[in-house]
């Protein structure tokens, strides 16, 4: 046999092998990801629980200054008077040649509530990465079979980046919901129905958006460092650190 017709015979060999590997679809992956949140249902509810926490009060804050945006466009005396007493930093009048418009796009949250939220979802995040570490540790036995039944390692990784993708979404929206619903009560309590008069459908709606974003992306990146690690595991080690 020639140089030529042995290797034509390896790469037909390699061609072959590659043929009969058993690729599992997207859809058996998520399938994998739902049931494993079914079993650890109480675990992944106290993750989902602080991620709800952390933006909800993110919503709750742009809500807030939604709502008081809302009342500064309304051109009325009584509402600006109404903001400075709530403690907004805003002018008795309007300087010469502002609108009303153009002065509640500068009106934000206070550098303290900015502050106040950025801790919290750093502390959110910080949970989740730690609550997604213990979840590897319980799983060391299932990621070894896996891994013994020819999984690969962007397998694995797949599992752990939908299951947090799933929780991360459910906890943002459910987040922003009550960030939003709160703050509009506040903002009935405060200034009355002129609150809900004057706050503009796109606000909340962007507030929803931007909120179940930063939900999503904190559960995402708070799981990446967890993922690599349980992707990275040889089976040896994992079926041995389960006995």
């Amino acid at each position: 046999m020639s140089q030529a017709e042995g290797a034509s015979s390896n790469q037909t060999g390699k061609s072959a092998r590659i043929a009969r590997q058993v690729v599992l679809p997207f859809g058996k992956s998520l399938e994998i990801s739902i049931k494993s949140i079914k079993v650890r249902f109480f675990r992944s509810m106290i993750t989902v629980a602080s991620l709800v926490l952390a933006v909800a009060f993110l919503s709750f804050i742009l809500t807030g200054a939604n709502v008081a945006a809302g009342l500064l466009r309304s051109g009325e005396p009584q509402l600006r008077l109404a903001l400075v007493e709530a403690g907004y930093d805003l002018p008795s009048l309007p300087p010469p040649g502002v609108a009303p418009q153009d002065e509640a796009g500068k009106l934000s949250a206070s550098p303290k509530e900015r502050w106040i939220v950025i801790l919290s979802l750093l502390v959110c995040t910080v949970g989740i990465v730690n609550a997604q570490l213990m979840a590897v540790t319980e799983r060391f036995r299932e990621i070894g079979t896996m891994k013994c039944l020819g999984a690969l390692d962007r397998f694995i990784l797949r599992l752990f980046l939908l299951e947090a993708g799933m929780q991360g979404l459910v906890g943002a929206f459910i987040g922003a919901i009550l960030g939003v619903v709160v703050g509009l009560l506040v903002g009935l309590v405060r200034f009355g129905l002129a609150a809900a008069a004057n706050l503009s459908p796109l606000d909340v709606l962007a507030t929803l958006g931007i909120s179940v974003a930063v939900g999503a992306g904190l559960s995402l990146l708070g799981v990446v460092y967890p993922a690599a690690v349980a992707a990275r595991m040889r089976p040896i080690e994992a079926m041995r650190a389960q006995e």
